[in-house]
């Protein structure tokens, strides 16, 4: 199976407006078991495989505005498995991750830990529902996460972002080598 990103994501962190991301170039191929005898699908994506786009001035806007050369969050991944539902499309992945933000590669923030399951149902932050979607008949689902973010022990860098607080993921990908499974559930356009 392979797991493409998009376009037109988006991110936020604590009290901070949603920057819009764009993590087209991103993903990589996982191995889909066969299905149990609930139509699940658990799958393994190799963290070493599997690229990430980082966030910065190419890939990023926030208020509308290109983040400045020169400021950059890279994204390690730590682990991504999950599963998938073959009789209603849902996904669904627990994703670890190192967040690092430097500045002109010289300053350097301590990794952010980012633990979420990004899945294609729904996640409730500050009172609002996040709606994501199932798989499509082109392949393409949103995934949906939200994550604790916990302080780093670095005082200045812990008070900007006001750790700990909560982040938000919201993930347009695209399944594609899909094609050997029966699917159940009713594909929209």
């Amino acid at each position: 199976m392979q797991l493409k990103s998009l376009e037109n994501c988006e991110l936020s962190i604590s009290f901070y407006p949603k920057f819009k991301y764009d993590a087209s170039g991103g993903g990589g191929e996982g191995i889909l078991s066969p299905p149990n005898e609930n139509g699940i699908c658990p799958i393994l994506f190799d963290i070493n495989e599997f690229s990430i786009p980082p966030i910065n001035w190419r890939t990023t806007k926030f208020l509308g505005i290109k983040l400045p050369p020169g400021l950059e969050i890279t994204i390690k991944n730590q682990s991504l498995k999950g599963y998938l539902d073959i009789k209603t499309g849902d996904l669904s992945l627990d994703f670890i991750a190192k967040f690092r933000l430097s500045i002109l590669k010289y300053i350097k923030a301590p990794d952010l830990i980012v633990e979420t399951c990004l899945n294609s149902k729904e996640v409730l932050i500050q009172e609002s529902k996040i709606k994501g979607t199932s798989i499509q008949k082109d392949g393409k689902t949103t995934l949906v996460g939200i994550s604790t973010i916990k302080l780093t022990g670095n005082t200045i860098f812990d008070g900007f972002l006001s750790l700990p607080t909560t982040a938000l993921a919201i993930l347009k990908c695209q399944v594609k080598e899909l094609e050997y499974y029966e699917y159940k559930w009713d594909l929209q356009d």
